[in-house]
């Protein structure tokens, strides 16, 4: 088995799960026992500042940090927090998921995200997706999703509402040609 970790899972267009309806989710483990990975372009109505108020972290409300859209990562455990982040020196919390990607549930580096501390780019999702064992290898027999190596660029600098599209083009083919009706030779 080829583990897609450090990949972008695109759903296809005939995605009907709301959830994951036009999600990109970026893998952060698979291997034998299943896949994790947090989807990155699903907004909820709530700010990093909001979000750290909540958890009674102190935060500075004036910077653009604070203001920033969390995510809904996935339908598994909705109040764990997970933030992706550029490398950073210092963060002995945040485990590396490669040379321009790391992850961390750890308070210390929430509470450095509206400070001068703070990695240079992040998000922060609430929640996870989650496969068993085999479920999305069938998924992806399936056609459910389309798979690409991921690229911070989409995570980090592309807008919320383009980070699908903009997924997909770097296939090189117009989603639209798609059909949403899977076919097997």
């Amino acid at each position: 088995m080829q583990s897609l970790e450090n990949h972008f899972l695109i759903a296809m267009p005939s995605m009907q799960d709301p959830f994951f309806k036009r999600a990109v989710a970026y893998i952060c483990e698979h291997n034998e026992d299943g896949a994790m990975g947090l989807v990155i372009n699903q907004p909820i109505n709530i700010t990093v500042g909001d979000l750290l108020d909540k958890i009674e972290i102190d935060n500075d409300k004036s910077t653009h940090a604070a203001s920033v859209a969390v995510f809904a990562g996935g339908p598994v455990k909705t109040d764990r927090g997970f933030v992706l982040h550029s490398p950073k020196a210092g963060y002995s919390a945040s485990q590396e998921l490669s040379s321009e990607i790391m992850i961390t549930t750890s308070k210390d580096v929430l509470a450095s995200l509206t400070t001068a501390q703070a990695p240079e780019q992040f998000i922060i999702t609430l929640g996870y997706a989650g496969w068993e064992q085999g479920q999305l290898e069938q998924e992806l027999l399936e056609n459910s999703w389309l798979i690409i190596k991921a690229d911070p660029e989409i995570i980090f600098n592309t807008p919320i509402e383009q980070r699908w599209e903009k997924a997909v083009a770097t296939l090189g083919f117009d989603i639209s040609q798609l059909s949403s009706e899977a076919g097997h030779a």
